[in-house]
């Protein structure tokens, strides 16, 4: 009988690191042939950005704070003991996040209509 001839396994050489060269630099954005990305305006801080989303669209913070009111208010009077309160103010959060989805879509679309300027 023939015996098994085991394969013999590649020599594998330890890749250094040292010798790896980078063709670009990571921190500069890539240079893309015929394309010119547009120029930054300025960055907005979060209070600025805030108070622009609020004049597009001040219905979702209104929205937003109705919900958490009703929410803060019937757990308070769930603690409390008065159900029948709390169950009004629980049917009063649903109307208002369905107030706020509605308050979003409307934004959405009505930002999509918007001409671009």
């Amino acid at each position: 009988m023939a015996a098994a001839a085991t394969p013999a396994a590649p020599e594998q050489t330890p890749k250094t690191s040292a010798s790896v060269s980078v063709p670009f630099d990571l921190s500069q954005p890539p240079v893309i042939e015929g394309f010119s990305p547009l120029p930054k305006v300025k960055d907005e801080t979060l209070k600025e950005k805030f108070m622009r989303k609020t004049k597009e669209n001040p219905f979702v913070p209104i929205g937003c704070l109705g919900t958490a009111g009703a929410l803060m208010y019937g757990l308070r009077a769930f603690h409390q003991g008065k159900t029948r309160q709390s169950q009004l103010l629980m049917r009063g959060r649903i109307f208002a996040q369905g107030f706020t989805v509605v308050a979003i879509i409307f934004g959405v679309f009505a930002t999509a209509l918007k001409p671009k300027q």
